[in-house]
């Protein structure tokens, strides 16, 4: 069973940078689909950085060129950097994976809460 664990949220001010981990259990970032969604306050779930077992990655048109997703295989940790970010950026972020087999991400993080300020 994969277990996913976030952590790096807090508060910071606009223009500001977080780095957000994603601890990986029971299986490696190299074997799975891995990605990063949002959700803010009463607005529904959005896929913001997607990084498919090859190494592509894809990126929300409202990150792109602001936020950068990598792993670490050797220790199994997947990361969002976030660079200049905005108040809209304000949302509890989660990491998801699936394996190769699985139709949609089935392992989920409890999420780890990001909020900016102006």
């Amino acid at each position: 069973q994969v277990q996913l664990v976030e952590s790096g949220g807090g508060s910071v001010q606009a223009g500001g940078s977080l780095r957000l981990s994603c601890s990986v259990s029971g299986d490696t970032t190299g074997n799975l689909y891995m990605a990063w969604f949002r959700q803010a306050p009463g607005k529904e779930r959005e896929g913001v950085a997607f990084f498919a077992r090859d190494g592509s990655t894809n990126y929300a048109g409202s990150v792109k060129g602001r936020c950068t997703i990598s792993r670490d295989n050797a220790k199994n940790i997947l990361y969002l950097q976030m660079n200049s970010l905005k108040p809209e950026d304000t949302a509890m972020y989660y990491c998801a994976a699936r394996t190769v087999r699985q139709i949609g991400y089935k392992y989920w993080g409890q999420g780890t809460q990001v909020t900016v300020s102006s």
